[in-house]
């Protein structure tokens, strides 16, 4: 009788009847205390926020959590779901982390706490490091990056490739460590983002990777958030359908013949010491295609929920050309879905605008989906703490995933610094804000100015004037003080000004800070 006092000390209320209930009335033949995949050795927990823990056991079954002087009981739900939520915790390690059932106790050791970052997108984000087996992945100098990439107290948590119709609990991956033996095949974006943190602020950092190349934003979006919002119903009817009119033996057929006439081709390309063409790819049930709506979500981000985090950095865009339109509204959606799922309120959220691809434009103000979904970007900065990095210049012509990924995450780390640790820097290159015409010239206001207004080249350009016709022409343009001037002889009454309004424009505008301007239209033609 002492001995069940005792235990009934530790619980009240429905926690002792389902704990009495489970031991009385069911006691288990074998303890399956499971934490949820994301917890592991060497992981690193968010300091200074709650801490959820969970996972699953016997229905029923009273677990126990022990971390530094905390230590707390929860009992498992009929279907055998816990959580725990410890208390905030300071940057500090290395700690383990217990957790004990009925006869069970399972351990992680190597435990940090730190910063902890989501990092997800498109093939930008999931780029790594070093080529390895992908040949478009490697950074600038990735010999040299990798060779020292000695931080012990940055680990990653890099998700798997996986889709599904259902969410996920579980994922299947661990936390690594960051050396010159890892660091080759992490998130280059994420990594040297996490280098500049893990050095400015002196605390561990954990990255969250779930990145999938060639994704759509969509994909990482849960059902519920898309049935919510009227203009983006399509997305769910299309996939619908495609799921429907798909006949894997009809489209193995036409890929086997796809297959064979580029075996003919690529025979002929090497024959005469040219390229082969690119060879096709196999079919895919939509069911597993990273462009179907809420199948990354469900297989990748799920998983991951909530584990606490002080923020998320996206970098993705490319795969949504065809939806430019409504890019704004999906990544509205998407931000709004993870902030309820993450329950943290409106954590930071960093975004890559789109860098410069493509041929340079003959004639001013040519731009096509690339440049529409860096509009659509520009708008989401209407969204409370987000912020939006520019990486217009770092592009390159003939390569969708540029190789300088360092700029990419110094100036992931100047917006969280700024935002998430509300350091007072520059951490945004110029944004149009405001037009007036004077004359046969245009003045163009900016904020985020930083130090001032500088081009990086002997002429100003990348700028285009339109008058009453609506006709964009190449431009002259000035810098005055915090404004640029902006005319051309043969407009006499100009109406709109266009920047770097091409896939591949001409990039010259920049704050002090070295930080580039984003392309922007003041027109609405």
């Amino acid at each position: 009788m002492n001995s069940i006092r005792k235990i009934g000390s530790r619980f009240t209320g429905a926690a002792l009847i389902g704990f009495l209930t489970a031991v009385f009335c069911c006691p288990p033949v074998e303890a399956r205390i499971k934490p949820a995949s994301v917890f592991g050795d060497h992981m690193v927990l968010q300091r200074d926020r709650t801490v959820p823990i969970w996972g699953t056991a016997s229905a029923g079954e009273p677990v126990t959590v022990r971390f530094q002087q905390q230590e707390k009981t929860a009992v498992a739900d009929a279907e055998g779901r816990w959580r725990i939520d410890l208390d905030a915790v300071s940057a500090g390690g290395p700690y383990s982390l217990s957790i004990i059932g009925y006869d069970q106790s399972i351990s992680f050791r190597d435990v940090y706490m730190g910063e902890v970052w989501l990092c997800s997108g498109q093939s930008n984000m999931d780029m790594t490091v070093a080529k390895e087996d992908r040949y478009w992945c490697g950074v600038v100098n990735e010999q040299q990056e990798v060779a020292q990439a000695d931080y012990p107290l940055i680990r990653a948590f890099d998700v798997p490739f996986r889709t599904s119709d259902q969410q996920q609990q579980e994922t299947d991956s661990r936390w690594e460590i960051c050396s010159p033996q890892t660091a080759g095949h992490m998130s280059a974006a994420a990594y040297f983002f996490a280098r500049e943190i893990h050095q400015k602020l002196n605390v561990p950092v954990g990255l969250l990777t779930a990145a999938y190349g060639a994704s759509t934003a969509e994909a990482w979006t849960s059902r519920a958030a898309l049935e919510a919002e009227a203009d983006l119903q399509f997305l769910l009817e299309d996939y619908t359908k495609k799921c429907q009119d798909f006949d894997s033996g009809a489209a193995q057929k036409k890929y086997e013949e796809e297959l064979a006439h580029w075996k003919e081709q690529s025979a002929a390309a090497e024959a005469k010491g040219q390229k082969a063409p690119r060879k096709p790819a196999a079919p895919k049930n939509p069911h597993s295609d990273q462009h179907s709506p809420c199948v990354l979500y469900n297989a990748m981000t799920a998983p991951l929920v909530p584990y606490a985090i002080r923020g998320a950095l996206w970098y993705q865009g490319e795969s949504n050309i065809p939806t430019a339109a409504v890019y704004d509204r999906i990544m509205e959606t998407l931000i709004r879905d993870w902030r309820k799922a993450w329950a943290q309120g409106d954590f930071p959220f960093l975004y890559a605008q789109l860098a410069a691809y493509g041929k340079p434009p003959a004639r001013p103000c040519q731009g096509g989906g690339t440049t529409r979904v860096r509009e659509a970007q520009s708008k989401n900065l209407n969204i409370p703490n987000t912020a939006m990095i520019v990486t217009i210049d770092i592009g390159e012509s003939d390569n969708i995933h540029p190789k300088n990924k360092q700029d990419v995450g110094l100036r992931f780390s100047l917006a969280a610094r700024a935002l998430a640790y509300k350091e007072n820097i520059v951490f945004s290159g110029p944004l149009y804000e405001s037009m007036r015409i004077e004359g046969d010239k245009i003045v163009l206001s900016f904020k985020h100015l930083g130090g001032g207004l500088i081009s990086k080249d002997t002429i100003l350009g990348g700028f285009a004037v339109a008058g009453t016709d609506r006709e964009f022409v190449w431009a002259q343009a000035k810098i005055e003080g915090d404004s640029v001037i902006v005319c051309s002889p043969q407009i006499k009454q100009p109406v709109a000004v266009r920047y770097a309004w091409d896939d591949f424009p001409t990039v010259s505008l920049y704050n002090r800070e070295g930080l580039p301007a984003s392309p922007f239209r003041t027109d609405n033609f």
